[in-house]
């Protein structure tokens, strides 16, 4: 199993529609990566540290997959879509880490 982690970086121009996100753009990242492989997904929210600061990213969101090989299939078949909807609820462009899921 793998985990896929999409950072959309906080600057001081970035907006993020984090209702669309969710009642959008999560939809069709289910519908259309669900039967190829995607396990679950989480969605994290960027806060301020104790000190008040900004956080580094706005949203992190980790998709759980089966395997790298699922992944790619999945991005080759609907990455289109899915890609084309980031401005639809974000001014930035997101950055991707493969991660091997150790616990």
């Amino acid at each position: 199993m793998i985990a896929v982690t999409v950072l959309y970086p906080q600057t001081a121009t970035s907006h993020f529609d984090i209702d669309y996100y969710h009642a959008n753009h999560m939809k069709m990242v289910h519908e259309l990566w669900d039967s190829m492989g995607l396990r679950g997904t989480r969605v994290l929210h960027g806060k301020p540290g104790p000190d008040n600061a900004p956080p580094a990213f706005a949203v992190m969101t980790i998709l759980d997959f089966e395997s790298l090989d699922d992944f790619g299939k999945a991005v080759s078949a609907h990455g289109g879509p899915i890609m084309g909807d980031i401005p639809n609820f974000t001014n930035v462009q997101p950055s991707l880490q493969i991660n091997d899921i150790a616990a």
